[in-house]
């Protein structure tokens, strides 16, 4: 027998789960379906910036998940051909509008749990994949891989890269950056002794970074250009990208110490994965909302990680989404309320992509012109635009 659902989240991200907190902190109940059979947790971590740490705090999960993690006070970009330091800022003396700047390292499990620990208990539905989204007059059928159907009054797209909601909406497909990412992370059960520092090593054809989660356990991520770093099937096997990523560092400016790390790491089974984004073009005039249908986080603005902002924006989308929309299902107008997200997102979101594929592009060019600007001025103008972007309030709910 199909089912009626007030509101369907499709997806149990970040972007999903904090939309559906917001949601119940309002007094709105939703259904979150998700396509996996349990919660996912590849990634292993990622970082949260000031404007996600608001977000957080608006859902009442902030300082649950600040107690687990480092708060990091420095970031320092460092250059792969010469090993100098190109850039260093100390983020207990440098302020934003609203305040001091906070970034901490976060495990991507820790945060879906915390996230999933608020919700009532009946709010998630696993192995719920959609294959099909018709239209019933103002309803959205929703056809599961079970066969089931389900019947949303509001339906909201958190699925991703390869949203089906997206699809549905009309939004072009991601394109690829050109460049690749794999991921990993160390444990230390006596302590890794490293600074609070978030180091960037750039330039050679490659982006590193290296982030401490806790006093043991340390998330690093390593992107490059396939074409440009001969790295032709290096993605069948952890062991052959671990070598690969060894033989690159090895034979660039990288502390020893560094490299270490890479090589007691476990790292992501998923081995590689290829950088996408959507254009800022199809932000700017693509479908976002379709009377009671939406997408965001992942869904919505896909980007590249070079500023950290994926998984920060998607949570702020998630507070202002959840504040509009039970304001709006409170008012009797769903469409109004979705309106005014879509008015509220598209420049934030077509800027933060935009920003991030530019400073990923100038952080690991090659080109000996690029990389001599990047030393001698870029750096410090991308590690200010890393504070920047992160200099947003999405509100309380």
């Amino acid at each position: 027998m199909d089912t009626v659902e007030d509101i369907v989240i499709v997806g149990a991200g970040f972007a999903g789960l904090a939309t559906a907190l917001g949601l119940h902190r309002k007094g709105v109940k939703s259904l979150v379906l998700e396509s996996s059979p349990a919660m996912r947790t590849t990634g292993f971590a990622f970082t949260i910036w000031t404007n996600a740490w608001r977000a957080l705090d608006a859902l009442g999960v902030g300082d649950k998940v600040r107690d687990h993690h480092l708060l990091l006070e420095s970031i320092t970009f460092l250059s792969a051909t010469s090993g100098d330091i190109s850039a260093k800022v100390d983020l207990d003396k440098t302020q934003r509008k609203i305040g001091m700047h906070e970034l901490r390292c976060v495990q991507r499990d820790f945060l879906l749990e915390t996230l999933a620990a608020e919700l009532p208990k009946d709010t998630i539905r696993f192995s719920s994949k959609i294959v099909l989204i018709q239209e019933d007059g103002n309803l959205k059928l929703l056809h599961l891989a079970d066969g089931s159907i389900i019947k949303a009054k509001v339906l909201i797209g958190c699925d991703g890269i390869n949203s089906v909601v997206a699809k549905y909406l009309g939004l072009e497909k991601p394109l690829f950056s050109g460049r690749c990412a794999t991921r990993g992370i160390s444990e230390h059960p006596t302590g890794h002794g490293f600074k609070h520092d978030y180091l960037n090593i750039n330039g050679g054809g490659f982006r590193y970074g290296f982030l401490p989660c806790s006093e043991k356990n340390i998330y690093w991520f390593f992107t490059w250009c396939p074409s440009e770093n001969g790295a032709e099937k290096v993605d069948e096997s952890i062991q052959k990208m671990r070598e690969f990523v060894l033989k690159i560092l090895t034979a660039s400016k990288v502390p020893r110490e560094i490299i270490e790390v890479i090589e007691r790491s476990e790292m992501s089974e998923v081995v590689s994965s290829p950088l996408r984004y959507r254009s800022p073009i199809s932000l700017l005039f693509g479908n976002i909302t379709k009377r009671n249908v939406c997408v965001i986080g992942d869904a919505l603005h896909p980007m590249t990680p070079d500023l950290g902002q994926g998984g920060c924006t998607s949570l702020e989308d998630g507070v202002i989404l959840s504040r509009y929309l039970a304001d709006a299902v409170h008012d009797g107008n769903v469409e109004v309320g979705l309106e005014k997200f879509e008015r509220d997102r598209r420049w934030r979101c077509a800027n933060v992509v935009a920003k991030s594929y530019i400073t990923g592009f100038i952080q690991q060019s090659s080109n000996w012109f690029v990389s001599f600007l990047r030393e001698k001025l870029l750096a410090g103008i991308m590690a200010r635009d890393l504070l920047n972007v992160s200099d947003y309030d999405c509100g309380k709910l």
